[in-house]
Order: C-alpha cells, then structure tokens, then sequence
C-alpha cells in the first residue's frame, strides 16, 4: 500500500512551472455501507482530481459523513472501493488503512481535536513525528508551515490560548505537514463565527491548492461550499445530480 509523495514536510513554494493535466487522484466506485438495517450509503460514485476541492453537502444524516470516513480509510465499505492514485486502498487491514491515513492523508475537523496539553509547534509536529522524523527536523517544519499561515510568534501556546480561527490554522497546518495527497475537513467551520468561518475556508483551500493537495470538505453550509471547486451533494445514501450539485 505504499505511496510515494514528493518533498513531504516542506511548506509550498510559489512556481511559475506549467502543470500537467489533473489527473484522478482519489477514485470511489459503488460505494456501500450498512449499519444494522440502516442504509447510509447506496452505491456512491466519485473522482476527485489532483488539487481538486469538492464539497460534500446534504442535510443531517445524509450519509456525508460516512462518504468522508469511507474516502480517508476511517471505515470499510460494505461494498466497492476507494483507489488512490489507482492503487486499492479500502480492503487493506485496519493497520494498512491506519498507516495509509498516517502517510498520504490529513484531516480538519470541527473542533480541531488539537491535543490541549501540547503547545501549537509540537500539535503540528506530531504528524511527522508518527512517521519517524526527529523532533528537530519536525519542529523546525511545523515552525515554518505555522508562519506561512499567519501564526509566526505563536508556536508555545497551547490550543486554550488560542481564538477558535488561530486554533483551525494549527489544525490545517498539523494536516499539510506530511505532504498528505489528499486533506480531508469535516465540517471545519462548524464552531466558528460566519468571518472566521470564511477566513478559516481562504485559508484551508489556498493552503491546499499551493501543496499539492487535493481536498474535501463535509459541510452543510452553502457559504462553505462555495470555496470549492466543485460539490457532491448526498441525500439518503445516493448521489442528487443537477443544478443543486453543480459547482459555484
């Protein structure tokens, strides 16, 4: 399940270099996943292109979520697949799928799930640390990746000394610092007011569109969805095709 990625701890450096065409970098086909007698996905298809952005919408209970947890290897669908880059990645074991998140994927979620007793350098260190970086060589790529956010001076504070917007930037910067293919948010603006909210979207979008990284974005907000590329929009378990699901 192995999966090279290029310069993996390093923040984005502008470049003028043209660019291939986008390619499928995450694939879905006939996703399904059950739960008891419940439905929550009913043969979901989906292509996400290289620095793509999708959002994912539909009302609660929708089977968004689930999409979400299926795509970044959280769950094992019941039936179909998920390929990155090609390769199968949704019927490995649970510690293939642990390590596939570890090493090719990174997350924001809606309450940052920062680790509180950490200060904001070592929350965004963590990551590269799981995958055998030394601590200095961590540290010093959290530094940077913290400053390219907007956060250089803040690196000892812990995630309570923090406003809700700071504490999301130490979330995406903890999700971009392994040069992850493809980030996933799960409604990251959830907790936070509409200014922050938006501030927080520029943010996570220009952050992954400069790293390479392709994203998607669980969200039930037409606000947010409208910082994306593109959006899927999920009603009981299925696909809704038309003008709801077309992109801004």
């Amino acid at each position: 399940m192995s999966l090279a990625t290029a310069d993996p701890f390093r923040p984005p450096v502008p470049t003028t270099v043209a660019h291939p065409a986008p390619q499928v970098r995450l694939a879905a086909r006939g996703l399904v996943k059950r739960f008891g007698a419940t439905v929550a996905l009913d043969g979901v298809d989906l292509d996400l292109a290289d620095g793509e952005s999708l959002a994912v919408m539909g009302p609660s209970g929708s089977g968004k979520s689930t999409l979400l947890h299926c795509l970044a290897g959280i769950l094992a669908p019941d039936q179909g697949g998920v390929a990155l880059r090609g390769r199968d990645v949704s019927s490995g074991s649970d510690r293939e799928r642990s390590l596939l998140r570890r090493r090719h994927y990174g997350f924001v979620f809606q309450f940052g799930q920062l680790l509180s007793e950490l200060p904001a350098v070592e929350n965004v260190a963590l990551p590269a640390m799981l995958l055998g970086t030394s601590r200095r060589e961590a540290t010093e790529r959290a530094r940077q990746w913290l400053a390219s956010l907007g956060l250089a001076g803040m690196e000892g504070r812990r995630p309570g000394e923090l406003s809700g917007g700071q504490a999301q930037r130490v979330a995406v910067a903890r999700a971009l610092i392994t040069g992850p293919d493809v980030v996933f948010a799960d409604e990251p603006t959830g907790a936070l007011d509409q200014a922050t909210g938006a501030d927080v979207m520029r943010v996570l979008t220009e952050a992954t569109r400069a790293a390479g990284a392709s994203l998607v974005v669980v969200t039930h907000d037409e606000s947010v969805a409208a910082w994306c590329s593109r959006r899927l929009v999920i009603v009981d378990g299925r696909e809704v095709r038309g003008p709801l699901a077309g992109a801004r």
